[in-house]
């Protein structure tokens, strides 16, 4: 699988967030299909608590339709999440996206519509600086 171009901002962010990558790919083996997400990470939470999980699917949404590319990750993240539900359920999975694609297309009307519809996470990463900037749970 090719990984996406932000994929070694995102595995930074993470890093500098006090996560720990344990999965680059996070294989999840359904027989067929068989799919990858780009990352898996855990975090100690507090002793009594133990440890989150999460999987996070990085997309850019560089190309020419951002509704195109929206459309695609949206069916990704579902289908990522209803495997991770079947395999893993602890395991919170987030699409990772830019400020910049945040700022100028996730915040308008539809794009927010569809993320409270289907509960998608989110992780909001800057390019530049390579830190989580916002997490928004679904």
């Amino acid at each position: 699988m090719a990984r996406d171009i932000f994929h070694s901002n995102v595995r930074d962010a993470l890093i500098k967030d006090g996560w720990v990558i344990t999965h680059d790919p996070y294989e999840l083996e359904m027989g067929s299909p068989d799919y990858e997400i780009d990352l898996g990470a855990e975090k100690i939470i507090a002793a009594q608590k133990g440890v989150e999980k999460i999987a996070v699917e990085v997309k850019s949404f560089v190309g020419k339709s951002a509704g195109y590319e929206f459309h695609q990750a949206v069916g990704q993240y579902r289908n990522y999440k209803s495997a991770l539900d079947d395999i893993e359920p602890e395991r919170v999975i987030f699409l990772a996206i830019s400020e910049d694609i945040y700022e100028s297309f996730f915040k308008l009307p539809f794009p927010q519509k569809r993320l409270n519809e289907d509960k998608i996470n989110l992780l909001v990463f800057s390019i530049t600086d390579k830190i989580i900037v916002q997490w928004i749970r679904q």
